[in-house]
Order: structure tokens, then sequence, then C-alpha cells
């Protein structure tokens, strides 16, 4: 089941159950796949460009409840909490900490790299690997950590 049809599915219950953060949150992910099928020079867009656009949602949803946070507006905050989590359910699991340690370690080993003047080569293996299942954010900083 693709996901265009998964959303579709998943707002039809929230339409049911007038789940109104939830419809907003899958309204939103529709519309962005809409957006991004009728951009692209292809009619259906790939597995990996899915997870993309998804973990795009969720943070733009993330970093918007931080600024509402930051400015005292919990009232606002929280519905983009809510939908970052609704939109998280059609991401893979992520990894911990200590398995992007892991694999990140592993990726330096199998390098060779030496200090933070590889951490291009790092990251770019890195974040091939871990796409989709951590955020690119968390796999920077371990980087660092580990050329250090």
């Amino acid at each position: 089941m693709s996901l265009q049809s998964k959303v579709m599915e998943e707002m039809k219950t929230a339409m049911r159950a007038k789940d109104t953060v939830t419809l907003e949150a899958l309204r939103a992910v529709k519309s962005a796949l809409l957006l991004a099928q009728t951009e692209g020079s292809s009619k259906e867009l790939t597995e990996a460009e899915e997870l993309k656009l998804l973990q795009k949602l969720v943070k733009q949803r993330k970093d918007s409840a931080a600024i509402y946070k930051e400015q005292g507006r919990e009232d606002l905050a929280t519905p983009e909490m809510e939908q970052a989590a609704v939109i998280e359910k059609f991401l893979p699991e992520q990894l911990s900490e200590e398995k992007i340690a892991e694999v990140v370690e592993k990726i330096i080993t199998e390098t060779g790299a030496q200090g933070m003047q590889d951490m291009g080569k790092v990251m770019g293996m890195a974040t091939k690997q871990l796409a989709g299942k951590a955020n690119g954010k968390v796999i920077s900083t371990i980087v660092k950590q580990k050329l250090t």
C-alpha cells in the first residue's frame, strides 16, 4: 500500500472520529505529496523521496512548536507537536543514539577517517545508510564526537 493510500485511509478514520488535529496533519501530508508529484517530472515518488518529505513536515512542526514555546504560546505549540506525532507514525522507527554511534564508528573505520577534515566523507555515507531512520542533526553531533 502506497503512502498516499495509507494517508487517505487514515483521513477517513480521522473524519469519522472527528479528530481535527489528526485530520489537519494528514491533509498537510496529502497536500505535500500532491505538490511533490506535480513538481517533478516523474508521476510517482520513490520511497526515499516520501520519507524525506515526511521528515521535512515533522521538522517544520517541531521547529514551529519550539518557537511558540519560546514566546510562551503553549496553546499554539501543543497542536504543532500533536501534528508532528501523527506524521511520525508514517516514518520508520528512529534508531537510538547508541545504534547510530555504532554505524558511525563502522563508517569511520571503513573510510579510515582521522579527524574533522574527514567529516564530510563520513556524514555523506552515514546519511545514506541512516536515511529515514535518524535525524541529520543527531547524526552530525555523533560524527563530531567520534572525530574529535
